[in-house]
């Protein structure tokens, strides 16, 4: 009995043991389930306070895409064309020949007013002439009227003295009336001469008008060139050899590869620290994989929100659904530094921007990796 009422109390232990022990399992078993979940717990928390500093500090967008100044091509005369020296999407160089226009109706109008000039510059001898002419005559008019108003001086002295009669005295002063009159008349006729003459030499009207025509004739007829203003390419060509071009119309496109740039639409609330003159990294879809370096240049200042009303209308207003309203964006124009990206950058290709708005050495080195990141992605889509 003593014995075994003394190994009662060690078997009604083992229970007990087991009981702790499968606790004690459960506990750690339960651990890992808890670590994971403060572990995501943890990166979501440090991914927001990321995304919200980076949004105000180094802000990143895919909403971007190439820009560049898009030429229609209009023929300044009209004509047959009887070269078009290009094709459809083909890179030009500044001053290339894109098409020429049949020349020889405008090289007829130069020749038309270069006669025309030369008939201006006859006229205008002819008057200088005239007007050289109309000059000897009043002076001889009026050496003349010298000597019959010496005479006359002469025969009204003789009258007064009972010399020579009143009839003759009469005919002396008659005589003076006369050669007055020339003079008058020569006057008259040299205003007149001077009048048709106008200016002299280039300053002539006639001669003016005529070179202006002149002018006028030899740009038309080198506008039967159109040359690419730039260096760029062309596409949305719409004519061949033969095809009438009216002046105005345009013929084709011209897109210039020399001011490229990047319109990047930022969230309202990340422009706050974006400056003209912050870096910029820039991944292009055109080129997944590589990065190239910018700078912003300008910030939009104002959007079209689509509900001003003409007048004489009611006002637009446009109902929102929800608590939270979509964010607005505003367009930031970023250059590039270099031309590294020349023959990469498409107008309307897709891009990424990341911008660094000061010395943030951790959100920038994030950034750095994010832009990365996105550039290789664009391998895959």
């Amino acid at each position: 009995m003593t014995s075994e009422s003394s190994k009662a109390p060690d078997g009604d232990t083992k229970p007990d043991d087991a009981v702790t022990n499968a606790e004690s399992t459960t506990s750690r078993q339960r651990d890992p389930v808890k670590s994971l979940t403060w572990l995501v717990f943890g990166i979501i928390m440090l991914l927001a306070l990321w995304y919200f500093f980076a949004d105000r500090y180094a802000p990143w967008t895919d909403q971007a895409r190439v820009q560049a100044w898009v030429v229609p091509i209009a023929p300044k005369v009209s004509g047959k064309v009887v070269k078009v020296d290009v094709v459809q999407d083909q890179a030009v160089g500044a001053g290339a020949l894109l098409v020429e226009i049949d020349p020889r109706e405008y090289e007829l109008a130069v020749a038309q007013a270069e006669a025309d000039l030369e008939v201006a510059g006859q006229n205008v001898g002819a008057s200088t002439e005239q007007v050289a002419v109309a000059e000897a005559s009043l002076s001889e008019a009026r050496t003349q009227l010298a000597l019959v108003e010496a005479q006359a001086a002469r025969f009204l002295t003789l009258a007064e003295k009972g010399t020579v009669s009143r009839a003759e005295a009469d005919s002396a002063r008659a005589e003076v009336a006369k050669a007055e009159s020339r003079v008058a008349s020569a006057i008259a006729e040299l205003e007149q001469a001077k009048e048709q003459l106008g200016a002299r030499g280039n300053d002539n009207a006639a001669v003016r008008s005529a070179l202006a025509a002149l002018e006028r004739a030899r740009i038309d007829l080198a506008e039967t060139r159109i040359v690419a203003p730039t260096g760029g390419g062309i596409t949305n060509l719409k004519i061949q050899k033969g095809y009438y071009a009216n002046a105005g119309t345009p013929i084709m496109t011209f897109v210039s590869d020399q001011d490229v740039w990047i319109q990047a639409n930022f969230r309202e609330n990340s422009l706050a620290h974006i400056d003209p003159g912050d870096p910029v990294e820039i991944a292009l879809d055109m080129a997944p994989g590589r990065i190239f370096k910018g700078r912003v240049f300008s910030r939009g200042f104002a959007v079209a929100v689509g509900n001003d009303a003409a007048a004489g209308q009611t006002a637009t207003v446009k109902s929102e659904s929800g608590w939270l309203r979509d964010a607005q964006r505003f367009p930031v124009i970023i250059n590039f530094d270099d031309d590294s990206a020349r023959g990469l950058r498409l107008v309307g290709g897709q891009a990424d921007v990341q911008v660094y708005t000061g010395d943030h050495s951790v959100l920038n080195a994030l950034g750095w990796i994010w832009i990365r990141l996105m550039s290789g992605f664009s391998f895959v889509y």
